[in-house]
């Protein structure tokens, strides 16, 4: 096959970048880490764009959808962003308003408690004759606690003081992330007003730079994209939803403590895939524990219980979307996508690789159709 001289030139400059990459890798890297820097709060904001998205579609879609009135149709847009953008900050306002204080109260409550149990154990263990090897260890063991906690003072001493050293440093990357933000979430509110002018305008350079083959090509691989991504999405908050109230009418059914906040956390964490409700439930734990140990257990029982309900009768019935993805994949993808990017990861391993099993699945059945 004869080349032309445009992709001579081409192939001669990934060849060329290729090896540059190779002979100088820790100059691509940064060059690579600084080009996403740069990039970020356009990325960012895009993903924000996306997500807020779903939610001021249909706000949209309810905003006097039959109006013909012109005062509607030019504020339908602007008053479905600002509502989205509402809606979201009051959701994480109310939670972390509910479990912060309450957390932070029994955190408090627990390391003060701790001295307290601990001696109540020893002196339970020496007053038996079931533990005789425990009960020479603790005879021959003493605790300083106040030796501890000079130490533990001391450790967050060398901490603060160390943070005061690095202050300007401190304040540049704060400074930094919240230039970033401001950045993403204007770029995200331009998208969202003007995200049909957008779609045209890339549909547009699409058609003039690539052949049409390649555009149906791009154009299924986006729509199975959007198809996975936004499935997950409002299934992972219609589960969240559901779960997050559902554990709050059974704890106030039970008469756990902290009904609202664990309830209200529980279901924020449900929106990470399988080990987001167990992190709600760990903190619960903690919350419980401090006020009746034994309520805690049964706490962790009840989260058990309510894990296969919902798991098994109401999350299939209730959400209707289905990323279709098999269990042991969603496993794999949140195990790796946490290993290589923790938190996000965990968010996103589990959509992209319902994309990329979906089109794997699709590329087989069209070979073996062909076949």
């Amino acid at each position: 096959m004869k080349l032309s001289k445009k992709q001579v030139i081409g192939y001669g400059c990934l060849v060329l970048v290729i090896v540059a990459t190779l002979i100088y890798p820790q100059s691509a890297l940064k060059l690579i880490t600084k080009s996403m820097g740069v990039v970020f709060p356009i990325i960012l904001g895009a993903a924000l764009a996306y997500v807020l998205n779903l939610l001021c579609s249909r706000l949209e879609q309810w905003y006097f959808p039959k109006s013909r009135l012109k005062i509607v149709r030019v504020t339908r847009r602007p008053v479905s962003i600002l509502l989205t953008f509402v809606l979201v900050l009051l959701v994480l306002f109310g939670v972390l308003r509910l479990v912060l204080p309450q957390f932070a109260n029994a955190l408090s409550e627990f390391f003060e408690s701790v001295p307290k149990v601990v001696t109540r154990l020893a002196a339970w263990i020496q007053s038996t004759d079931q533990f005789p090897l425990i009960q020479k260890k603790i005879s021959t063991t003493q605790i300083d606690w106040t030796s501890i906690q000079s130490k533990v003072m001391k450790y967050f001493t060398t901490g603060i003081s160390g943070v005061l050293g690095s202050t300007i440093t401190i304040f540049s990357k704060v400074t930094s992330g919240v230039v970033n933000f401001v950045l993403a979430v204007t770029f995200a509110i331009y998208i969202l007003i003007s995200k049909e002018k957008l779609g045209t305008n890339i549909k547009r350079v699409g058609h003039a730079f690539l052949s049409d083959r390649v555009m149906r090509k791009l154009k299924y691989y986006l729509a199975t994209i959007n198809q996975c991504f936004s499935s997950f999405i409002i299934g992972q908050i219609t589960e969240a939803f559901v779960l997050g109230t559902l554990c709050i009418v059974g704890m106030l059914i039970f008469r756990f403590p902290y009904a609202v906040s664990i309830g209200a956390f529980v279901g924020m964490m449900a929106l990470i895939p399988i080990f987001g409700a167990w992190i709600g439930a760990g903190v619960g734990f903690l919350l419980i524990v401090v006020d009746s140990p034994f309520k805690a257990v049964l706490f962790i029982v009840f989260i058990l219980v309510l894990q296969q309900i919902e798991g098994n009768l109401i999350y299939p019935k209730v959400v209707g979307t289905s990323i279709g993805l098999p269990g042991i994949w969603v496993l794999a993808a949140i195990t790796i996508g946490s290993g290589i990017s923790g938190i996000l990861g965990m968010l996103l391993g589990v959509p992209v690789a319902a994309t990329l099993y979906k089109l794997l699945k699709d590329a087989t059945n069209q070979r073996l159709s062909n076949k």
